[in-house]
């Protein structure tokens, strides 16, 4: 490690994204063995995590992220949706469509930014802080295609998912995945189609790997 870098922050930070990718928690020693340090060290980032409430651990001791990092949460949404508007604008104005960006909020899909076409007469309405189950839209369901790559083409031009009346009677969406960034979501569109022009999946892709760019 850069002798600049300060390592008891660089191991928090550790803990944290290793207790954010599992459901069930870490113990200490599981903890330990996977950062490769004793467990005093840990237990000491634990109770300082803890004061910050970042970390809680239950009955059992077994530790996972704390409510604490919902406050962080909410001042990162802002920052993603300015930083992704530009993509989306030329989305939604090239397809005539709503665009969107959705990211993953515990077992739900949450749309942080929308953007809807400046000429069409009539277009879907959406709005900002839309939920909906992850197995249903979608926005939703590329999230979770990307999860087990089970994704026409995943990867390629092709990785998009599209649906129909999922969310909203007459109305068919297209998404994509955003590769690679460190946020799982995803980019799409919704419109008032039956059936989804064969350029939108593409368009879409484009568009999800442009987001991500700028959010990398």
């Amino acid at each position: 490690m850069p002798a600049e870098t300060s390592q008891t922050l660089d191991r928090g930070l550790r803990v944290l994204k290793l207790l954010a990718e599992t459901d069930r928690g870490l113990t200490v020693t599981e903890l330990s063995k996977q950062l490769g340090v004793n467990r005093t060290v840990v237990y000491r980032l634990l109770a300082t995590l803890e004061l910050h409430s970042l970390v809680r651990r239950d009955a059992g001791g077994r530790a996972r992220v704390g409510v604490g990092v919902l406050g962080l949460g909410r001042q990162v949404h802002p920052l993603v949706r300015e930083a992704a508007l530009p993509a989306l604008r030329s989305l939604a104005d090239d397809l005539g469509a709503t665009a969107h960006l959705t990211v993953v909020d515990g077992s739900e899909a949450l749309a942080v930014a929308v953007v809807e076409p400046s000429w069409t007469d009539y277009h879907v309405a959406y709005r900002t802080g839309f939920r909906h189950a992850l197995d249903r839209g979608a926005a939703g369901r590329a999230i979770l295609a990307a999860r087990c790559k089970d994704i026409v083409g995943f990867g390629d031009e092709n990785g998009f998912v599209l649906t129909h009346g999922e969310l909203e009677a007459g109305a068919s969406g297209a998404a994509a995945p955003l590769p690679d960034c460190g946020i799982e979501g995803s980019v799409g569109v919704v419109m008032l189609s039956e059936a989804v022009p064969s350029e939108v999946g593409p368009r879409v892709v484009r568009a999800a790997r442009e987001v991500a760019t700028v959010l990398r």
